[in-house]
């Protein structure tokens, strides 16, 4: 296996995956359709779709209706990046070497635009129903059905007041209102704001393929991992990043006097944590005595990235 081409085409798969499920004819809406496809199109490491396929795959999941899920948390990741770049937040004006969603569409539209990945994302993992195969047992049917409403559960709790949402939050009342960041909060945010859609993606490609209870759970805590131990890369790149490579600003958060993994511990320990959170992710994947030899690839290729 060459894991660089591995990556390519999973990547490509799920970047076919997105474009399908974009509305195509919205009359006079057409400008906040432009808006959010412009930040779902302009590139991205597609990560929570991967992974989340890959979890589907490693437990025996073979049917289409994975496809809707990929699309709607890969519509959700995206809706916050849109968010988060906005003046009201982290006032970014460079996400993947292109100028943000605000900046080329107005502050407005932006906003709008947002909001429409969010609600296309609930619309889009309701389609996982219509892709139940056709002819086979209503006990079978059974069980694809509350597997689907599981695996909907899971998705938008992670991204909601639980998850994703509850993180942002925490996050950007501390830093608009000076509220003090302890370690205790520092990680609710970092488990939170990043950790959560990483574990959707695993929880859910699990439970659509049928895992038991145990697996999903052994997701969740490896995705908890991984997860965090992905932020704290992105707040050690903000400093010691490539520019041209990250396609994006480096140093803002010390410009924004902000409270990260590396302004709490410094550069040795980030880099000492994020690597025993890697190991210990890898741990939980080969317990789960699964042959997914691109899987474990990719989860090391996180901790060395640079971009």
């Amino acid at each position: 296996m060459i894991f660089s081409d591995e990556l390519r085409k999973r990547t490509a798969f799920a970047e076919e995956v997105l474009r399908k499920y974009l509305p195509q004819d919205v009359s006079y809406a057409d400008r906040v359709l432009e808006a959010s496809a412009y930040s779902l199109t302009a590139g991205g490491k597609r990560l929570r779709p991967v992974l989340m396929k890959e979890a589907y795959n490693m437990y025996g999941g073979g049917e289409e209706y994975i496809e809707p899920f990929m699309a709607a948390i890969e519509y959700i990741h995206n809706y916050s990046l849109v968010h988060d770049d906005l003046p009201a937040m982290d006032n970014d004006l460079l996400r993947r070497g292109k100028e943000t969603t605000h900046v080329v569409f107005g502050d407005g539209m932006a906003t709008l635009a947002g909001d429409c990945l969010l609600n296309l994302s609930f619309e889009t993992a309701l389609k996982a129903f219509d892709l139940i195969p056709e002819g086979i047992s209503t006990e079978e049917r059974q069980s694809v059905t509350l597997r689907i409403i599981k695996a909907l559960k899971i998705l938008f709790d992670k991204a909601g007041i639980n998850g994703m949402l509850g993180g942002q939050s925490a996050d950007v009342d501390s830093e608009k209102r000076g509220l003090p960041i302890d370690e205790k909060k520092l990680m609710f945010i970092h488990e939170k704001k990043t950790a959560a859609l990483i574990e959707a993606a695993f929880m859910t490609g699990a439970v659509l393929a049928g895992a038991e209870e145990r697996d999903v759970s052994l997701m969740e805590s490896l995705g908890s991992d991984i997860g965090i131990a992905f932020q704290i890369k992105d707040d050690m790149l903000d400093v010691i990043g490539d520019e041209k490579k990250l396609g994006k600003h480096v140093g803002s958060d010390a410009e924004n006097d902000k409270v990260t993994y590396v302004t709490m511990y410094g550069l040795e320990r980030s880099e000492a944590d994020q690597r025993r959170l890697s190991g210990s992710a890898i741990e939980k994947l080969d317990s789960a005595g699964k042959e997914c030899p691109f899987l474990r690839e990719l989860l090391l290729s996180l901790v060395n990235r640079q971009a």
